[in-house]
């Protein structure tokens, strides 16, 4: 009987689950397979005792239906530069190498990663290293290079759609300007989707750098003599033509990379002081990434864990899982990981909101 070691790395988000369960259906209909998951990422593996439990079919029973990860997980938990104290000092290690030896000498064939960007270079890095490693693309950014989608992504879309669809009344009901902010960092996916699907007046992408002039003659537009109303969403890596992003630098050890957020409020102060007008802001947040995966996440995760664990049946690693052009096929984690997936600037969903009269805050 061989063994194969699953775990979660990174943000959570909705459709976890349903990859695990997939995986180890489709192990237990093979017959040949058992299938571990290792708990907060890697550290299940490298901690002392290990953190790594067995996943039967009884372990993963219904579990499709839920958010989270029922391995856990964490974005602090880099093998290549582990979170380490030596003699009272905290250090970042590298223990990519020890890591390897341990899932071998747990007599683990193969090894599945479920994650986005950041935790997928990681997974390129321990295959180079010769680690039998597959990925699985998750992100609620959808921003993972050589896929149209990625899991958790619609689901997000979702929940900031029925979102900005309750706070369209409460523009209108007291003639405001609402902006609300949604996750996504450098890419625009969710903001796009969400404003072209509640029919936001304004969508402000990182990709496109925005003048606030333009945004207030759009405003205007919507306005007479104080009456009407206008709802903008606002990705949190959007901004201005002339400024810079909106973040703070993490203080959490291990997790060094800048905290996004407060664009909206920055925004609302800067149509206040030209127009006359009430603007409120509503941050997503974390929001996006909880609750129950919809039906497209849910069948996502399914097709993606049947064909990581039909790779690791072949032999066949380095690669990871896409949906590409409605079809399910495997391209190299080094090609995933070789760019950032923005937004591009000629695509079919900014030509969209453009003819649908959406500004996109640029000249």
């Amino acid at each position: 009987m061989k063994k194969l070691l699953l775990l979660t790395s990174g943000g959570d988000c909705p459709g976890l689950n349903g990859v695990i369960r997939a995986i180890v259906k489709a192990a237990t209909h093979d017959g040949n397979w058992q299938v571990y998951g290792s708990r907060r990422a890697y550290c299940g593996v490298l901690e002392t005792p290990h953190d790594i439990i067995h996943l039967s079919d009884d372990v993963v029973a219904g579990i499709h239906v839920r958010g989270g990860t029922i391995l856990e997980t964490v974005n602090k938990g880099n093998p290549i530069a582990f979170p380490t104290d030596i003699k009272g000092k905290r250090v970042l290690v590298d223990r990519s190498n020890e890591l390897i030896n341990v899932i071998s000498e747990l007599g683990f064939d193969a090894v599945i990663n479920i994650g986005g960007d950041g935790s997928h270079k990681v997974s390129q890095h321990l295959y180079e290293r010769g680690l039998n490693i597959i990925g699985v693309p998750k992100t609620i950014d959808n921003d993972l290079f050589g896929t149209d989608y990625t899991i958790g992504f619609q689901t997000a879309v979702d929940t900031a759609t029925e979102a900005i669809d309750r706070l369209i009344p409460t523009a209108q009901s007291h003639n405001r300007v609402i902006i609300t902010e949604v996750m996504g960092r450098d890419a625009g996916w969710i903001c796009l989707h969400s404003a072209i699907a509640a029919g936001a007046e304004v969508a402000l992408l990182p990709e496109i750098p925005y003048c606030i002039e333009t945004i207030i003659n759009k405003l205007q537009t919507r306005f007479d003599n104080g009456h009407g109303f206008a709802n903008i969403v606002i990705s949190e890596g959007a901004k201005p033509i002339e400024g810079e992003v909106v973040s703070h630098q993490s203080t959490e050890f291990g997790y060094e990379n800048p905290v996004l957020g407060g664009i909206a409020e920055q925004l609302a102060m800067r149509i206040k002081a030209q127009l006359p007008i009430d603007v409120r802001v509503t941050v997503l947040g974390h929001i996006q990434r909880g609750g129950t995966p919809n039906a497209f996440d849910r069948v996502l995760g399914a097709e993606y864990g049947v064909l990581a664990f039909e790779l690791v049946k072949q032999g066949k690693f380095g690669l990871i899982p896409v949906h590409k052009n409605g079809e399910i096929k495997p391209i190299s984690l080094k090609e995933a990981t070789s760019q950032y997936r923005a937004i591009p600037l000629e695509h079919v969903l900014i030509k969209t909101a453009r003819s649908m009269g959406i500004c996109l805050g640029d000249t």
